[in-house]
């Protein structure tokens, strides 16, 4: 998916709901060097793909009038039950200026545990400038052997000082346990 996705001011002249129905999504970029906030309208298949290449935190450049914006997806809002992409909020960044946003953690060959997989943090929240962002880290679970436990702390990626964590270090990424320790700690779980 190509890095520019290009956009246009929103016409308010047609409602959202009339948008959406002409293939037109309707979304925002605010924040960073931008003083006020800006409404946009998107090609519903430009917004498509974006959503399906890209997640909440990634980086992307806005094409607006011909005026490049580095921002970041902050969220989209769907509706689950037609499939419709109701809104796509962007911030727009700042070379100088630290953001918030969530790395996401993506595990590579989880049919190949045959034990239990315990995924406890998929997405961790940071706060980083914009060159030193981070989309996602996959994580290779082939091989990980029963009673593996990996930590944030245990993420080298997580650990540069380029980015700030707001979640401790201790915090458990991912856990493999035995099939029956886990439908022990599940029970007793359900008991509390």
């Amino acid at each position: 998916m190509n890095d520019i996705i290009t956009v246009n001011k929103r016409d308010f002249t047609v409602k959202a709901k009339q948008l959406r129905r002409s293939g037109i999504v309707p979304g925002s970029v605010f924040g960073g060097p931008l003083s006020d906030s800006i409404s946009l309208q998107i090609d519903e298949g430009i917004a498509r793909r974006l959503i399906r290449h890209k997640r909440e935190g990634s980086k992307i450049k806005l094409d607006l009038d011909g005026q490049l914006i580095p921002v970041q997806i902050k969220e989209k809002t769907l509706n689950t039950l037609n499939n419709e992409i109701l809104h796509i909020s962007f911030q727009a960044l700042k070379a100088d200026q630290k953001v918030n946003s969530v790395i996401h953690i993506i595990l590579k060959n989880t049919e190949k545990i045959t034990e239990s997989l315990e995924s406890m943090l998929l997405e961790i929240p940071y706060a980083a400038f914009p060159e030193d962002m981070i989309d996602t880290i996959t994580i290779d679970v082939d091989g990980m052997a029963v009673g593996t436990v990996i930590t944030v702390a245990d993420i080298p990626e997580l650990m540069s000082e380029k980015i700030d964590l707001q979640v401790e270090k201790e915090e458990v990424v991912l856990r493999i346990a035995d099939k029956k320790h886990s439908a022990v700690r599940a029970a007793a779980q359900e008991d509390q």
